[in-house]
């Protein structure tokens, strides 16, 4: 832990928003572990997306600008025009 860390651990404590260093210890590891665990969720993901790419066959040319129109398509047909 930097000194920063320390003084900021007590101002906490001292500002009355936590009863203890360990508290604010136990809060911060909670909030870590949390983000841990989304991290790990999300590089599971995108391995997941990474092999499903790689099995999908080789890689072919795509026109940018053909697959763009195709999206601006799709998305205008899903959308209920008003009147």
């Amino acid at each position: 832990m930097t000194p920063q860390h320390a003084e900021l651990l007590r101002d906490a404590v001292n500002s009355g928003a936590y009863a203890s260093g360990s508290e604010v210890v136990r809060e911060a590891m909670r909030d870590w572990a949390a983000k841990w665990m989304q991290k790990r969720e999300d590089i599971a993901k995108l391995r997941a997306m990474w092999e499903e790419g790689k099995g999908s066959g080789p890689a072919v040319e795509a026109d940018f600008d053909a697959v763009l129109d195709e999206a601006r398509q799709e998305i205008a047909a899903a959308t209920p025009h008003a009147r």
